[in-house]
Formats: structure tokens, sequence, C-alpha cells
């Protein structure tokens, strides 16, 4: 296949096998269709990948069905050592990995190497807890019964996987799949698809058996229609669209597939009056425009107490201008380009629905001018004041750098504010106050609730949402049972 270089970093490109892996090889798609890998930065093609046709996809899932014979039977420490020198390979390769990463979704390189850190976390998580997958001695009320209960690998494995995360949500899935004694045919998202081929290249050397794990790129609805229609696909796990969930939820009916389902969010942030000030301000900030807002996490609505609400804004739009724009590859860059043009037009509908309905624009709110913004998916941070509930940035997930502060004076009233919406991912309470710590953290209707952590998600413990937010939880051992089986097992002594 012929590949362009990126004139930026060539011998990434040169040292990995940017194709499929099916059944232990790198192999072009049977169709010679391929698509380009877009750099958001610059919107230069990095290079170009196979297109996985249907019958692709099909021999992945043949290969991973032959496979699930052996796996499931290897103990859980002959999967452990392999899932652990994956982790130690992983970490070992992380600035390549890292810098893979920012060339293909945009994030500052210092964002891309903590999440292969965490990446790698997560192969070393269920390295440990393929050990730990007990089974119960339930007692028996018959004197001559004996009732036993074993968990057992659910099958083959399909995983769908989004560009914004490219490897901890590969982990995610991944890694207790492979635990749990599952195998594996996953599908990145189109736009993101070299780390984890990087990942896949780390799985194969650590010397996964073939057919264990299987990746194909290329059209999501060819590739999720072959998913669906195969019966020996016995779960899918999806991170996405709450709107693509529901349609895999109407495909998952016809054969009763069991789902995982982590979708999108619009996490509140509530900011009490005994805060300080000045680092609640500037932790909002930073999360905020982490990934440049494009993370499912990340803090959309930001109420205020009226008794600090001038001060926080005032010291919020001071860290927001501090922020630098720039090629993520640059070590001084904080904030990088949107994913696509899709992704910039949507920040840019946001902030014009909010202006034409009366909100003000405190910083940003434009895409930035200069050479190096000619080309490439850019928008400045954005603050936004006098919001109203009608607006987009008050009941959509905007994904992008746009943060809309909104004041408030009641605690009731700002909890209702908060779980008025169909999701309940993620929510954010700043205070030292733990009555009414405990008292929001009760009523507020979301997976997980970050008190001054707004990075909650965790390889040791579990991720995930309510209501349209999906259902299912990866990491922890929450995460390992989603892909096991609970058997009954009977037995009559006096037979």
């Amino acid at each position: 296949m012929e590949r362009e270089e990126c004139v930026q970093h060539p011998e990434i490109l040169k040292s990995l096998p940017f194709r499929l892996f099916i059944d232990g090889e790198w192999t072009d798609g049977s169709s010679g269709k391929t698509r380009p890998v877009i750099n958001p930065a610059t919107e230069e093609v990095i290079v170009e990948v196979p297109d996985a046709s249907p019958e692709d996809v099909k021999r992945a899932i043949d290969a991973a069905a032959r496979a699930f014979r052996q796996w499931s039977r290897m103990t859980a420490y002959e999967r452990a050592a392999i899932l652990k020198k994956a982790a130690d390979l992983i970490r070992e390769r992380q600035e390549e990995i890292a810098r893979l990463m920012t060339l293909e979704v945009g994030k500052p390189i210092k964002e891309s190497r903590v999440e292969v850190q965490i990446c790698a976390g997560y192969f070393e998580w269920y390295a440990e807890e393929a050990k730990r997958n007990y089974g119960d001695l339930v007692p028996q009320w018959i004197p001559s019964k004996r009732h036993w209960l074993i968990r057992q690998p659910v099958g083959v494995v399909a995983t769908i996987t989004p560009w914004n995360f490219p490897a901890n949500l590969l982990a995610r899935k991944v890694a207790p799949a492979l635990a749990a004694g599952c195998t594996v045919v996953s599908k990145p998202d189109h736009r993101t698809p070299l780390v984890a081929m990087a990942i896949f290249k780390c799985l194969q050397d650590a010397g996964l058996p073939p057919g264990v794990a299987n990746l194909v790129a290329g059209d999501p609805a060819e590739i999720s229609a072959v998913f669906f229609a195969d019966e020996r696909v016995r779960k899918i796990s999806f991170t996405g669209s709450t709107r693509v969930g529901k349609l895999l939820m109407q495909q998952a009916a016809e054969q009763i597939k069991r789902l995982s389902l982590e979708l999108g969010g619009h996490a509140p942030v509530i900011v009490f009056p005994d805060v300080d000030v000045d680092k609640a301000a500037k932790w909002t900030v930073q999360a905020k425009f982490r990934n440049n807002g494009q993370t499912c996490i990340s803090p959309n609505r930001i109420y205020v107490h009226e008794q600090i609400w001038d001060q926080f804004v005032a010291r919020v739009v001071d860290y927001t201008k501090q922020l630098r724009l720039g090629n993520g590859l640059d070590e001084s860059t904080d904030v990088g380009p949107l994913i696509d043009r899709n992704g910039l037009e949507k920040v840019e509908r946001h902030v014009q629905d909010a202006v034409a309905k009366g909100a003000k624009v405190l910083c940003g709110g434009k895409r930035p001018e200069g050479e190096q913004f000619k080309r490439g998916f850019w928008y400045e941070p954005t603050v936004l004041v006098n919001i109203t509930r009608d607006m987009l940035v008050s009941c959509e997930e905007t994904f992008g750098p746009v943060m809309p502060l909104i004041p408030f004076k009641d605690k009731d009233e700002v909890i209702e504010w908060a779980n008025d919406t169909p999701y309940g991912l993620a929510a954010y309470v700043l205070t030292y106050d733990y009555r009414t710590l405990i008292d929001v953290v009760e009523r507020l209707e979301t997976g997980m609730v970050g008190v001054w952590d707004f990075a909650p998600a965790t390889f040791q413990c579990p991720f995930g949402g309510v209501k349209q937010s999906g259902f299912g939880l990866e990491g922890g051992w929450e995460g390992l049972k989603e892909y096991l089986v609970t058997k009954h097992v009977s037995i009559v002594l006096d037979y």
C-alpha cells in the first residue's frame, strides 16, 4: 500500500503496519479500497488505511470464533501474563503512540502521553482482575443438593470506539473482554484508526494468539451491520452518541444481543460560594478545554453561585485567555483543533444560536486569525454568559471549546436545573461544606460525580451513565462482569 508520509514525523509511519489485523496477520482489505486519515491541525493526509469490506469483517469474526475455543480454556494466569506484557509494551512505546495520537486527533502531546499511560493501566489492571473471576457456593436448603455459580466468558465480542480517546476507550473494552476469556473484533473510528493499530501491534508482540483480537476499520454502518447479523457475536460494546446508541438497541433486539452503551453526556458543574474562587475557576477552565472540550464527561453547564459570580467570571476569562491554541505537537500548546469540519460547524452553530438568543461572548467566539490557522479545524476557547434554557448550549452537548456560565442562588433550584436533561453521565461539585456535598451528590441523576475532581474515570472504578447516557459499566470489577455470564450448577448427591 502506498503511504503519504507526514513531514513532521515520518519515522512513526514507517514503524507500524497500518492495515487490518485479522487472525494474527496484518492485511489489506479485500476490496482494495482505502480512506485517508486527516491531521485536523493541517488537513494533511497522514496515511491511507484499508477499508474493511463485509467479507473482511466476517473473516475477522470467523477467526475470533475459532480462537475462542483455545483462549477461553487458557488459565487466567496465562491470559494475565499476555495482558501484562502488552501493558509494558504500551508504556515502552508511549512517545511513539502519543505522537501518533496527536497527529490523528489533534490533542496536545502532553494530553496524549497521559492517555497512553492510562491505556496501559487498563491492560495491567485487567491482567490482575482476570485472576479474580471468582465463583460462588450457594447454601442449599435441600441437604442432598449443592449449588455452584460459575462465571464464564460470553463469547465473541465486538467493540466500537470513537475518535476522541482512541487509546483509553479501546483499552476499556478490549482489556476486560480478553481478561474474561472472550475474543474480540474491534472497530475504531474511521477518522482515528492509527492508535488502535499501534495498540494491537503491542498485543501481537506480547504473544496474543492469532484470532483472539482482530481489528477492522472502515464504514461504520457496513461493519456494525455484520456484527449484528452474525449470531456468533454475543455482545457489542459501543461508545458514541445517544442517537446511534438507540439505533443499535433496535438492531440488537433481533437476536437479543447483549449491549453495553456509553453514550452522550451534558455534565453540569455546580460551584458553591464557600470555594477558593481562583482555584475553582482555574480547575474548571482546565477541565472544560481538555481535548478542546471533546470529552463525553466535559463540563458543559457551569452553575456559579451569585455571591461569587463576578469574581468567578473574571477569573475564568483570565485563565481562558491564557490558553495557547496551536498544533498539538508543540509542547507549549494547551488547546488543539477540533476533529473535523462537522465538529467545527457544530460549535459555530451553538455559539451563533446562543448569541442570537441574547448570550454575550466574553472571550473567543470565532475562528482564530493567523497563518497557522488558515488550514485545520480551529475555534477559539469561548466563554458565554446571559445563558437561557432554550439555547442549544443549554440542552445539547456542544463537544467543543465553549463554556456557558450560569448564575444560581438556591441549592434546590440548581439541582433541578442540573438534572433537567435526558443525559446522566457525569456531574461535578465544588464546595468545602460536607453537608452540602452529601446532599447534592445523592440527588444528582448521574452515573458519576466528581468532587473537586474533573477526571473521575480510572481503571479501578466503574465508568457509566444513567438515563439516555446509556447502560453497562467499564472499569473496575464491574467492567469485567460485563463480559461474563453466570452459570448455575445444581448437583444432587444421593443419586
